[in-house]
């Protein structure tokens, strides 16, 4: 019965969503073009279940590039409407479009000289006949067996608000880097604007050898600076190899007189470098590509400035 139940409610507001698209016409160009040329800010307001939808609508539209924020109508006739100046656009939801403290609102938003676009499940209201811009939210029924709780009209004004923060998002030209500046802590953010040298071992973190070391020396480097291989080096300071754990192992299987080579006969050779000016995010593919756990971050002529490890993307939080 719950299972028959729930796929009633899903229904029904997948079906909500659906009709909103047959609504959509001149008004909505007329909304995207004043929100788009809004010299201000975008400032939502509502009340009750409306509200809680409009302050996701202002979140979704800060984030996607457009200036926004959430003001609640019943706290904007009790001095919050100071907020509002003459350069915003107010965004007004109201599933009835009757609403007192939405409606009080009205004539105050005139005065201010601010633009009003109203989401609205009825467009002969007083909320409609006042705005610049209404968007029909209507629905035909709500999911509610009641038909009281707001359900899928809430679900549809949600959606259409979705619609106008990515039609706002794709006429300003808004990219990942965008998304990413304003999510700085997220995975998002960090996969775009993280950079290797953000990240890299330097400094006495960062063990470099000399081709004519012994092992046990750089063993010895690799110890002190808690490292997990060594750079190593040419006469002229550019890289030649890198020497890692697993050179250790490979080569102590079959020379126990490992600690008295040369590093330059047991390293690997030419290894694979990147720029501190790479993004980490490209660190980790040619780490995940080439099945290895460090890479040499080296500088214009070759000279190895840094060194990156993989154990370095799983505290960056990449990994």
């Amino acid at each position: 019965m719950h299972i028959e139940q729930a796929k009633k409610v899903l229904k029904i507001e997948a079906q909500a969503i659906n009709n909103l698209s047959k609504k959509l016409g001149k008004e909505f160009s007329q909304a995207i073009e004043i929100l788009a040329r809004c010299p201000g800010r975008v400032i939502v307001t509502g009340m009750g279940k409306g509200g809680i939808i409009g302050q996701k609508i202002s979140a979704t539209l800060s984030s996607t590039g457009t200036p926004s924020l959430f003001l609640h109508s019943a706290e904007a006739i009790h001095g919050d409407l100071g907020r509002v100046t003459k350069e915003d656009v107010v965004l007004a939801i109201s599933n009835s479009g009757e609403t007192e403290e939405v409606i009080r609102l009205l004539p105050l938003i005139k005065k201010i000289g601010a633009r009003l676009i109203a989401l609205t499940g009825n467009t002969r209201s007083n909320l409609a006949k006042h705005s610049d811009v209404v968007l029909d939210v209507s629905v035909r029924q709500e999911a509610c067996p009641l038909g009281l709780a707001p359900t899928a009209s809430t679900t549809a004004t949600l959606a259409m608000g979705d619609a106008i923060a990515v039609c706002l998002l794709k006429k300003k030209g808004f990219k990942e880097a965008d998304f990413a500046f304003y999510h700085p802590g997220g995975a998002l953010g960090k996969k775009l604007l993280l950079k290797v040298e953000d990240i890299m071992r330097k400094g006495a973190a960062n063990p470099v050898v000399a081709e004519g070391a012994l092992v046990r020396d750089v063993l010895f480097e690799i110890t002190e600076a808690r490292a997990g291989a060594a750079s190593v080096i040419d006469k002229r300071g550019r890289l030649s190899g890198i020497f890692t754990d697993g050179d250790l192992r490979r080569h102590l299987e079959g020379d126990s007189n490992l600690a008295e080579k040369l590093v330059r006969d047991v390293m690997t050779k030419d290894p694979v470098t990147i720029s501190k000016d790479c993004l980490a995010s490209e660190a980790l593919r040619i780490l995940k590509e080439k099945r290895i756990d460090e890479i040499p971050v080296v500088d214009a002529k070759r000279k190895p400035i840094g060194m990156l490890d993989v154990q370095d993307l799983l505290k960056a939080g990449l990994v």
